[in-house]
């Protein structure tokens, strides 16, 4: 049996016929990590002493025929931004460098109760600031489809993992877009759940009216046992929340469904192919009796504006703990400082990289004294106006669809010099942040690995709280 081209619920069930064992697809998996990981540069760091240990305890609860866990044995990675105890946690920066996490996650606390193994960290844009993983401290990650391409950000490790088979699923986190256009570039799915679906607890803070923690898998049906292992309420989050209980839709709740295509998405800047690739996934969906509707979100034209001023606003206030002296330091910062002063500036000057220190300095400036009212504020009104435009909207229609990036996966260095053109590459994605929305991101049809084509995704974003929802349009149009 190939045991890295399994689906979740596939292994599910082959493990517990017992036609293989956990130790064994997690060697599997360990394997295509060594075999592939030096060319593409997905992870960070490997725990395969732990991962074969938790995967030979699997394998004695289901010889001993106790009831496994939901995703009992299953190999799955995380993000480097995600607390894992006893592991390094870098976020991708040398200036945590020499951190290792104290505790686990919520969401990591979780995984481990359903019985997944974890596999290794992986690599991102610093910080999670960046749409290429060309921002990481460390290395880049280089797109499996085409190595002279970016897998995009600033989950590009997590996405390229699955894309290469190192990995059945990952998690990554979501600000503006660092699920849905790495999955969209890299060929697999993407998940972003409702702001607070998910705790955030265990999650090195960026954006925190923004963050979101969702899953990479190669099938919706795969992302959505991800997603249920880790979503719910959490005492340790008082922005987390439970989601309502939904019964799946059937075949027939679907004929009919109102989908609404936003006029913004569609015009200036959106490349011919993956124009052609939603047109294609959008006759799809109409095979399944799905209607479809063009309407507007007159605000979304603010929606990078906005985010860049609030997500920089939020990174200032977040990465000042990062002092060199709450965290380990540099050590060779710490030999040549003379005062607190010195530990302060050189620590922070030398550990963080240009990207990270740009938004830091934005930030403080939006939030200085005499700015504050005429950005910040401001930014903040306006991204009331577009949830508003949102809230307008589900009275018109249940989902909205729209391409996830305006291009496919760019080729290393194209954006570097210009970071207005990088941002742009998340315009599609932001505004489900600011509105705090869960969106899908998936292929429009599979690719093979070395084929010609670059992948292309489609979004789907629904209301707050409708998860389900999108996930189950997302697995009809699947099986489609």
């Amino acid at each position: 049996m190939e045991l890295k081209t399994l689906t979740i619920k596939k292994f599910r069930t082959g493990l517990a016929k017992k036609e293989f064992s956990a130790a064994e697809a997690t060697g599997e998996y360990l394997k295509q990590i060594k075999e592939k990981d030096a060319a593409l540069g997905a992870y960070l760091s490997i725990f395969e002493e732990g991962a074969l240990r938790a995967a030979v305890e699997t394998d004695e609860k289901n010889a001993a025929g106790e009831k496994l866990p939901p995703l009992a044995g299953v190999p799955v990675a995380l993000k480097d931004n995600m607390l894992f105890k006893g592991t390094k946690a870098t976020s991708a920066s040398k200036i945590l460098e020499p951190y290792v996490s104290s505790y686990d996650g919520t969401a990591v606390k979780k995984l481990k109760a359903s019985g997944a193994i974890i596999l290794g960290k992986t690599n991102m844009d610093e910080f999670a600031m960046g749409s290429s993983t060309e921002n990481s401290g460390f290395h880049p990650t280089k797109n499996p489809y085409d190595p002279s391409r970016v897998p995009g950000g600033s989950s590009g490790g997590s996405a390229a993992a699955v894309a290469a088979q190192m990995a059945l699923g990952a998690f990554g986190s979501d600000t503006g877009g660092s699920i849905r256009q790495p999955a969209a570039f890299c060929g697999v799915v993407g998940f972003k759940p409702t702001y607070g679906a998910v705790s955030r607890f265990g999650l090195m803070a960026m954006s925190s009216s923004l963050d979101q923690i969702g899953p990479f898998a190669r099938t919706v049906e795969d992302a959505e046992a991800l997603f249920d292992a880790v979503r719910g309420r959490d005492g340790f989050d008082a922005t987390s929340l439970a989601l309502p209980e939904r019964e799946p839709l059937t075949l027939e709740d679907l004929k009919g469904l109102r989908v609404g295509l936003p006029k913004e998405y569609f015009g200036e800047g959106l490349s011919a192919e993956v124009a052609r690739g939603v047109e294609e996934a959008i006759g799809k969906l109409k095979k399944l009796g799905l209607n479809f509707k063009e309407m507007s979100l007159p605000h979304t034209r603010y929606a990078l504006s906005t985010y860049y001023i609030v997500m920089p606003a939020e990174v200032s206030a977040n990465l000042a703990r990062f002092d060199g002296v709450r965290y380990p330091g540099l050590p060779e910062v710490e030999k040549e400082a003379d005062a607190l002063r010195d530990i302060y500036f050189k620590t922070r000057g030398r550990g963080f990289g240009a990207e990270v220190r740009r938004r830091i300095l934005l930030g403080t400036f939006v939030l200085s004294a005499g700015y504050y009212d005429a950005y910040y504020a401001k930014a903040q009104k306006v991204r009331r106006l577009m949830s508003e435009d949102f809230e307008k909207a589900w009275s018109e229609v249940d989902v909205i669809l729209t391409p996830v990036t305006p291009t496919t996966a760019f080729k290393f260095g194209e954006k570097t010099s210009n970071p207005l053109s990088m941002y742009l590459s998340d315009i599609f994605t932001i505004p489900a942040n600011l509105a705090g929305l869960p969106a899908l991101s998936m292929p429009v049809k599979g690719y093979p690995l070395g084929g010609k084509e670059l992948p292309v995704g489609f979004q789907l974003m629904g209301p707050r709280l409708s998860d389900k929802k999108v996930l189950h349009i997302g697995k009809f149009y699947e099986q489609a």
